[in-house]
C-alpha cells in the first residue's frame, strides 16, 4: 500500500477546543441542575452554594462559569424557554395554519402545564417573585413570556384570517382569556388541589373559541388526569 493509500485519521482538535467543549458541557450539566432545583424552590432560592452541593462540585467552579448569581437564574431561564418551545411550540408548527395550529399549540401548552403541576413552572413562579422588582432577570423572565404570548397572539391572528374565527375577533381579548385559563389551572390544581381542573381548563378552551365564532366543536386532545431551536417563536 502506498503513502498516498494510507487511511488518514482525522485531526485531533486542540487542546483549547477540547477544553471549551468540556467546559460547555459543564455548564449544561449545572444550567440543567438549576432548573430541576428553580422548579421546586424558586428562581429566588437558587444559589451558588445550593447549586455546588446538588452538583458535588465546589462553590468557586459553579461560580466560574456563571460569575454571578444573577447570570445563574438568566441562565435558567433561558434553558427553560428552549425547552419550552421544544415541547410547545415546535410541534404545534406541523399543523396547518388556522384553528389546528391554535389547537395544538394550547394542547401542547396543556399537557406541558399538567407535569407542571407537580413540578412547577418558572413563568408562574417567576412572576410571582419578581412582579414588583427591576433589573435582568426580571427582564429576561417578561422577554420569554412574552415572546411566547406572542406566538400564541399569531396564531389567533392567522385562524381569523383562515376564516375560521370571527372577523371581528379580537385577538388580544381572546388570547386573555386563554392565559388566564392556564393561570386558573395552575392555582385551582397546585395550590388549592381541586380535582378535574384539567378537564375545566380544556372545557373553557372550547367554550372559548364557540364564544368566537369557531365552527368545529372537536375538543383538543389533551391530557385528562386528577391533580396530583435557535430562534424564538416565529411562524
Amino acid at each position: 500500500m502506498s503513502v498516498t493509500e494510507l487511511p488518514v485519521k482525522p485531526p485531533r482538535p486542540p487542546r483549547e477546543g477540547r477544553a471549551l467543549q468540556k467546559g460547555q458541557q459543564t455548564k449544561a450539566a449545572i444550567v440543567d441542575a438549576a432548573l430541576g432545583l428553580a422548579t421546586q424552590i424558586g428562581l429566588e432560592g437558587l444559589s451558588i452554594g445550593a447549586l455546588a452541593e446538588v452538583t458535588q462540585m465546589s462553590k468557586s467552579g459553579v461560580f466560574a462559569h456563571f460569575g454571578s448569581r444573577e447570570e445563574l437564574q438568566i441562565s435558567v431561564i433561558r434553558e427553560y424557554h428552549t425547552r419550552f418551545e421544544e415541547e410547545v411550540f415546535y410541534p404545534a408548527m406541523q399543523e396547518p395554519r388556522g384553528l389546528p395550529r391554535l389547537r395544538a399549540l394550547f394542547a401542547n401548552w396543556m399537557k406541558r402545564t399538567s407535569i407542571e403541576i407537580d413540578s412547577g413552572c418558572i413563568y408562574i413562579s417567576g412572576a410571582v417573585e419578581f412582579d414588583d422588582r427591576t433589573g435582568p432577570v426580571r427582564d429576561a423572565l417578561v422577554g420569554s413570556v412574552k415572546t411566547w404570548l406572542s406566538a400564541m397572539r399569531r396564531a389567533v391572528v392567522s385562524a381569523k384570517e383562515e376564516g375560521h374565527l370571527r372577523a371581528d375577533v379580537d385577538e388580544d381579548q381572546l388570547l386573555f382569556e386563554i392565559h388566564g385559563l392556564i393561570l386558573a389551572l395552575h392555582y385551582e390544581a397546585r395550590f388549592l388541589k381541586n380535582p378535574g381542573s384539567i378537564t375545566r381548563a380544556n372545557a373553557g378552551f372550547d367554550n372559548i373559541l364557540r364564544l368566537y365564532g369557531a365552527q368545529d366543536a372537536l375538543p383538543a386532545r389533551l391530557p385528562t388526569r386528577s391533580t396530583k431551536p435557535t430562534k424564538g417563536p416565529k411562524e
